[in-house]
């Protein structure tokens, strides 16, 4: 079993995950692991909790590092969000590694959830890197 100490799950959520990648039931889970059907469960929920935060920290990094970084402010439109991202390239010198098309659909794709009637709902930060890739951050919804 790999070292869990080395991640953000525990023992047991490593245990957990790891019988069910398998293709184990809760309950067969459970009975080997000497526990209930919930408590596997709880130990999943608690898991996937625990993955989704070490995505987030990861999507913050990736943000805070880029070396041009700028807020886009709810209500701005897809369109109006490509053009900024284009724009911040172009006064850093950074050529963007998407074109438009391929800019929008991976902003959209990375927004979806924040976005309405193809408006951001939320305001978001945005990272460009040397590279030219587009990294977003976004609060959790409530």
């Amino acid at each position: 079993m790999p070292d869990p100490r080395t991640t953000v799950l525990t023992e047991r959520q490593v245990e957990v995950l790891e019988l069910r990648e398998r293709g184990h039931t809760q309950r067969e889970v459970a009975e080997e692991l000497g526990t209930t059907d919930s408590n596997v469960s709880a130990v999943e929920r608690a898991a996937a909790a625990n993955v989704e935060k070490a995505r987030r920290t990861l999507e913050l990094v990736r943000t805070l590092r880029a070396p041009v970084r700028f807020t886009v402010p709810a209500g701005t439109d897809f369109d109006g969000l490509v053009d900024r991202v284009y724009a911040r390239g172009d006064e850093a010198g950074i050529k963007v590694a998407y074109c438009r098309p391929e800019l929008y659909a991976h902003l959209y794709g990375l927004l979806e959830e924040e976005a309405g009637d193809n408006r951001l709902e939320t305001s978001v930060e945005i990272g460009l890197t040397e590279d030219g890739d587009v990294n977003v951050f976004t609060e959790p919804a409530d």
